[in-house]
């Protein structure tokens, strides 16, 4: 069996390739008449060219007449698609992707495909914490001809990979995430504990901290890229719940589960903030995720509590499982007052309405900003990471304006994500001119509610089901093309 192999993502209507001793038109050609080849179709030849393996996977029929992001995502379901079928041959070591068509866009689904979680111990795992070393992936990749873009693409995948690690591994291994960012230039790391965020007055963060004995953490990364040290920053807020129960309104156990992922906000943020500084984009770059359990216990906050948060507001927990929006109206009112970026985006793991409403296909965003939107749809586009603008909109208001305080942290079923977009709303310092006017606002915002793209029930051609670690590649995306 040889130990290795090319890809070769090839238009059936026109094979070629740079492989060299091999004629793929001929090859293809072998394929039986009248076969449906769709996207993806890969066929395996061996000992072609000698000793070697080359994997032949289709761009469609009508890949020619395809343009920019429909083009990529051509690209993407093809090589991935050919991953899928090699990393399945026992005894293969290394694979060199032609990656002419869309260096970046190839990269990023060959690592993308690789990549299996499972703590399973035979054969040995390398997602294993209790590990010495660490374990090799199963297949080398990489491409034909090196380029900058390909590289690129390797480093929005292996982000995206590290949140969907974060996200998988069971909350009792959650294990630092700070030394991914070890030797990475420009970069500072804040860990604080519960008294420091008691002394900031994040109360409705530290509410959700009662039930569990795990102490709660709230960490800051901080890049400085931009050529000016003290450029104004973007910020990305992610809400980090390491586990989900629910606290006092328990959730069913059914599926429960799941909710090892939702801190997938804060993976993911972390995630793109490792990606941003290791590419050197030039931008200023503040990250803060708080992080803890939600559990039920003698001290959880119950049904009913009241609550003033730090920029003083009273909020009513009407549901201890509507607790991502409390964690993260603390994190969001300080990264806008203490920093004061030009724009913040917030990503959390928020509400079962979304997925109901987009199911695992976009992420909802709600925004004050049309201009932000449009560069995140652009990003999103960009990388087939798609995102859906929701309605953010006062008209909601009533349903969570009208308990005992000046918010409640739910507003009903109807509309639900709506309602939770809306409370985050009154955290974001700077979204309103000071005045009143309609003058430019000092900060753009936007809330990105991955609840139903968390996780992939079904596979992709360059993803297998599980966790997605998505929006990772749509905010690198994102802060390039702000930086360009």
């Amino acid at each position: 069996m040889s130990t290795s192999a090319f890809i070769v993502p090839i238009d059936p209507k026109a094979p070629s390739s740079v492989v060299p001793n091999v004629d793929l038109a001929k090859l293809w050609a072998t394929v039986p008449r009248g076969e449906k080849v769709d996207v993806g179709t890969t066929r395996i030849f061996y000992d072609t060219p000698a000793t070697k393996i080359t994997a032949a996977s289709s761009l469609g029929d009508n890949f020619a007449t395809k343009k920019g992001e429909a083009k990529r995502e051509l690209v993407r379901k093809s090589v991935g698609s050919a991953v899928k079928a090699l990393k399945a041959l026992d005894g293969l070591k290394e694979v060199t992707v032609d990656a002419s068509v869309d260096p970046h866009a190839s990269a990023v689904a060959a690592h993308l495909a690789l990549y299996k979680f499972s703590l399973k111990t035979s054969p040995p795992s390398p997602f294993n914490p209790n590990l010495k070393s660490p374990i090799p992936p199963k297949l080398e990749i990489k491409a034909i001809e090196s380029s900058k873009e390909w590289d690129r693409g390797v480093t929005y995948a292996y982000s995206q990979n590290l949140a969907r690690t974060l996200m998988e591994l069971p909350a009792n291994m959650m294990t630092p995430t700070a030394t991914e960012f070890a030797g990475i230039e420009n970069v500072e790391i804040f860990v604080r504990d519960e008294d420091w965020a008691a002394s900031k007055g994040m109360n409705t963060f530290l509410s959700v901290t009662h039930g569990t004995n795990e102490p709660a953490k709230f960490l800051e990364i901080h890049y400085k890229g931009a050529p000016q040290r003290d450029a104004q920053p973007i910020a990305f807020v992610g809400k980090g719940i390491t586990f989900d129960s629910g606290g006092i309104s328990l959730k069913p156990g059914d599926g429960m589960k799941l909710m090892r992922g939702d801190m997938g906000g804060a993976a993911t943020v972390v995630s793109a903030t490792l990606a941003i500084a290791k590419l050197k984009l030039p931008v200023n770059l503040i990250t803060v995720t708080p992080l803890t359990e939600n559990l039920p216990g003698p001290s959880a906050t119950k049904p009913g509590d009241i609550i003033y948060a730090m920029n003083g507001k009273s909020v009513e927990v009407d549901n201890t499982d509507a607790e991502g929006r409390l964690v993260l109206s603390d994190a969001i009112y300080y990264a806008s007052t203490e920093y004061k970026p030009h724009t913040l985006i917030d990503v959390a793991t928020l509400t079962g309405a979304m997925v109901i409403a987009l199911g695992e296909i976009f992420t909802g965003v709600f925004s004050t900003s049309d201009e932000l939107w449009k560069r995140l749809h652009a990003a999103g586009e960009q990388e087939f990471d798609r995102f859906w603008r929701m309605p953010l909109s006062e008209e909601f208001g009533p349903q969570i304006y009208s308990s005992n305080a000046d918010l409640c942290n739910t507003g009903g079923r109807p509309g639900g994500s709506c309602t939770a977009a809306l409370f985050l709303k009154a955290f974001a310092h700077g979204i309103e001119a000071e005045d009143g006017s309609n003058a430019e606002t000092a900060m753009k915002w936007a809330h990105l509610d991955i609840a139903g793209t968390m996780d992939a029930t079904r596979p992709t051609p360059y993803q297998e089901n599980g966790m997605t670690g998505r929006p990772v590649r749509a905010l690198i995306e994102y802060v390039r093309g702000l930086a360009n």
